[in-house]
């Protein structure tokens, strides 16, 4: 069960993550500014968004596992559209392919453990697994920084569809079926919309899914800058970018680490609450910088290191929180959730990419933004879930 949800949830870091030192080298290929390359970035955010509210009412009418395989089957096919794309265009379609394909497998791995745990026991499984899948953005930024190095941007999407293979693989030999009863009027529009109006009108989900989708935001906005920022405006050879991106990534193993210890003393309202304060602290320790004249590779390393071991400890606890009262409605509650996440992310990658200066400053300016924002919505699950589970 640990392999099937880690492998699962690994796919979108390693979406982004393997080939984000290619991402100024994509420019000066395509001969476009910085802005049109990060779209290849906000794409896959908006796919992967808007396929969830789809996606998981599937998985609620047809099962977690058909709707898995069939999901990395796509995936497997747009690595290879994106391996061999022509186009900056072309390679776009890819990516909004692949992050459908994506979505499914990971939308129906959050419904298994739903299917499986309580909310606590959940959360659990969600720390122990993002504690496995933070090995993929922790190897995935130095892979991709030599293999843009030795063989060009074309060879992380070669990458990409050979591990999709290997994880279909091993998904189609371990995933059993944790539905027993599929809905068969689950993806009839009024059943839909009926379904989407009771997760959302329920006071737990929209007290976990706003922290969740501003966390989430921090690191994207982090994901989506840190290559131009490392490598054109700090000077970070390519082949080393890799290297900074992985000792940030220790900030998120090492959150979920603590996450885990800490849900055996502590709620999911009061591990969240503190998480989204160290959300804030990292993006304004990195703003006051940045205005200051004091921005380095090493202020900015700290600054992205402390806002993912935030989200370590902060993605477990919300995931599970938002989830875990829809027992019978996981895939559809799990769809919205991330849904909800992708809007935000998207929002905020288009804004960086709009506001891109060649300089840090828009950067820190939304990190900020989101983490004190952040910290804000990590206090709703306090003030409005009133029997948090333990």
């Amino acid at each position: 069960m640990l392999l099937l949800i880690a492998s699962g949830f690994s796919l979108q870091p390693l979406s982004t993550d393997l080939y984000l030192p290619s991402l100024p080298h994509l420019s000066r290929y395509f001969g476009v500014q910085a802005g049109a390359v990060q779209i290849t970035l906000t794409l896959f955010v908006f796919g992967f968004g808007l396929a969830q509210l789809a996606v998981g009412p599937l998985s609620d009418r047809y099962g977690r596992r058909p709707v898995a395989l069939g999901g990395y089957a796509l995936y497997l096919a747009a690595s290879l559209i994106c391996a061999l794309a022509p186009t900056l265009a072309v390679l776009s379609v890819g990516r909004v392919l692949q992050a459908v394909g994506c979505c499914s497998v990971i939308v129906a791995a959050r419904a298994l453990v739903r299917d499986r745990y309580d909310p606590a026991r959940g959360a659990q499984l969600l720390a122990r697994s993002s504690s496995l899948l933070s090995i993929a953005p922790l190897v995935g930024p130095i892979v991709g920084g030599y293999a843009e190095i030795w063989l060009g941007w074309r060879a992380a999407f070669v990458l990409l569809s050979l591990i999709a293979a290997w994880f279909g693989v091993y998904a189609l030999r371990h995933w059993q079926e944790s539905n027993p009863a599929p809905d068969p009027l689950a993806l009839r529009p009024r059943r839909l919309l009926a379904a989407y109006r009771e997760v959302a009108r329920h006071p737990s989900f929209g007290a976990y899914a706003l922290p969740a989708a501003l966390t989430y935001s921090a690191i994207f906005v982090f994901i989506a800058g840190s290559s131009f920022a490392f490598i054109d405006v700090l000077g970070v050879p390519t082949e080393r970018y890799g290297f900074y991106f992985a000792g940030a990534v220790v900030g998120y193993l090492g959150g979920t680490l603590l996450c885990r210890r800490a849900l055996r003393y502590f709620s999911l309202p009061q591990i969240l609450a503190g998480g989204s304060g160290l959300t804030a602290a990292g993006g304004l320790g990195l703003w006051l910088a940045v205005e200051n004249d004091l921005a380095s590779p090493g202020v900015l390393l700290a600054a992205q290191f402390t806002v993912m071991l935030a989200h370590g400890i902060n993605q477990p606890c919300a995931q599970a929180g938002a989830i875990g009262p829809f027992q019978a409605r996981a895939g559809a509650a799990a769809g919205l959730l991330g849904c909800v996440s992708m809007a935000v992310a998207l929002s905020v990658g288009s804004l960086l990419g709009a506001l891109h200066d060649g300089s840090l400053r828009p950067l820190a300016a939304l990190v900020a933004m989101l983490g004190l924002s952040c910290f804000l919505a990590g206090q709703l699950p306090r003030l409005l879930v009133r029997r948090p589970p333990r």
